[in-house]
């Protein structure tokens, strides 16, 4: 066998081969398959293993009859052993797609070649034999490994159009593995984005999620905007392409977002706030007659108002969408030698849990304005950071919690009722704390409490 035509067993699980052994010992045959037989050839490190055989769904049920049966209409068994899932699969053929995301209907077949012609992309559509490594690869995607080429498997409008996330996969895929899509799949999808329309907001999301695992998602994301795949997703992104800046930037709203996302460590929610940060600058931008450049006020306030209903849209998490939201609202500020009282007013209207996030996503701000950024631009930021460990060091009250006094002792000292009443007047405390850290003294503050609440009973 040609050592080129061979994988190393070595990277395969001691329970995926076990899996495999006791396939064959039942005198049925079995494959590794898919995203891990590709990545491993990639060098990537793999955390899922998919096994595809030609045993019947009950006969898999018969030799793993603890086996969760996760799709078993469509031939898939999840095997656990010591905590690990691994996905066993039976081959199979495919009907039409109706709904543009599953088959109506499988066939189990006998033939791993044609179980593999019905994938996706040729880079996933190779397979292991686990006795002695030998790779099926009908459809060279080795090959295209190698020349870092993302190629559907046959007709690209045929698999396009079956499944209509493959479009949005093929742009992911162009991102995390670093593949160029090959002409003729490239120009299959445009044609295709009627059955890319069915998908679910839940995949679309979960697509952006993992693309932005990628060392640079703009990658991806230049993919959906030359497709027009983000013209059905995220038409509101589309409006800052070719948009010119101002004379602090070197690219248009389009790419500098591109850039900042990619600049942008962190969590792909993170990720996500950067691409959407400056999405409310087309619709606040204005030339100005005394600075002969463009301005873009409110920019920051508008770009929440649009990137809640988009992250809505998308069906993130209240909790993901809210984060998203503050960090487009709060995401542009300006330190210059903030008084103490300045710098604790914006971590309290920025949110203390949300302060690390905006270090990061206003670096990658800086980092994407392009050529014209220099590291002397991180100055301010580094400035701020400091102000802000040594206000926190000196524990400021930043939040109601952080008083001496609470709600029930507003109600026990005061004879205050429960009530909305308590939480405005802790509100206005805080005011007071911020302006200054000596007032947080419990009867500084229940004397200015019983002010506050003689004023809101004589207006009453």
């Amino acid at each position: 066998m040609n050592p080129h035509d061979s994988f190393d067993l070595a990277h395969v699980p001691a329970d995926a081969l076990g899996i495999c052994e006791r396939l064959r010992s039942a005198g049925k045959r079995a494959w590794i398959v898919g995203g891990c037989v590709r990545d491993t050839l990639l060098g990537k490190t793999i955390s899922d293993w998919d096994v595809a055989t030609d045993a019947l769904p009950k006969e898999l049920m018969k030799l793993f009859p603890r086996a969760i049966p996760t799709g078993l209409q469509h031939g898939t068994v999840t095997v656990v052993m010591h905590g690990q899932h691994y996905e066993v699969t039976t081959l199979r053929g495919e009907t039409t797609y109706s709904d543009g995301r599953r088959p109506d209907a499988v066939h189990f077949v006998d033939d791993i070649v044609a179980d593999l012609a019905r994938r996706d992309f040729t880079v996933n559509a190779i397979a292991v034999d686990p006795s002695n490594g030998a790779l099926v690869d009908p459809f060279d995607g080795r090959r295209d490994l190698a020349s870092k080429i993302l190629r559907a498997v046959g007709k690209p409008i045929e698999r396009f159009s079956e499944d209509g996330l493959r479009v949005l996969r093929a742009a992911r895929f162009c991102a995390t593995l670093e593949l160029d899509i090959e002409p003729a799949t490239f120009a299959a999808i445009a044609p295709t984005l009627d059955t890319f329309r069915k998908v679910s907001a839940e995949r679309v999301r979960d697509e952006w999620v993992k693309t932005m695992k990628a060392k640079l998602p703009s990658r991806a994301f230049e993919v959906m905007r030359e497709t027009g795949i983000l013209g059905v997703t995220c038409p509101e992104l589309l409006e800052g392409v070719g948009m010119e800046q101002n004379k602090w930037h070197s690219f248009d709203v389009w790419k500098h977002a591109m850039a900042c996302m990619d600049a942008c460590g962190g969590d792909a929610v993170l990720r996500i706030a950067a691409l959407l940060h400056d999405v409310g600058k087309p619709r606040s931008r204005a030339f100005s007659d005394k600075t002969q450049d463009y301005t873009f006020y409110d920019h920051d306030k508008i770009g929440a108002e649009i990137a809640e209903p988009i992250a809505t849209r998308l069906r993130f998490s209240n909790d993901e969408r809210a984060r998203i939201v503050s960090l487009v609202r709060n995401h542009l500020f300006h330190y210059d030698a903030w008084s103490d009282q300045a710098v604790r007013r914006w971590i309290k209207r920025v949110g203390i849990d949300r302060i690390l996030d905006l270090y990061t996503l206003n670096e990658a701000d800086l980092r994407g304005k392009g050529p014209i950024f220099g590291e002397a631009d991180l100055a301010p930021l580094i400035a701020l950071r400091a102000h802000v460990e040594k206000v926190l060091a000196e524990g400021a009250a930043l939040s109601t919690r952080d008083l001496v006094i609470d709600g029930n002792t507003l109600i026990k000292e005061l004879g205050v009722k429960p009530g909305r009443v308590i939480g405005a007047v802790l509100e206005a405390l805080l005011e007071v704390v911020i302006a200054d850290p000596a007032q947080n003294e419990r009867e500084a503050l229940l004397a200015r409490a019983r002010e506050m609440i003689r004023e809101l009973s004589g207006q009453a």
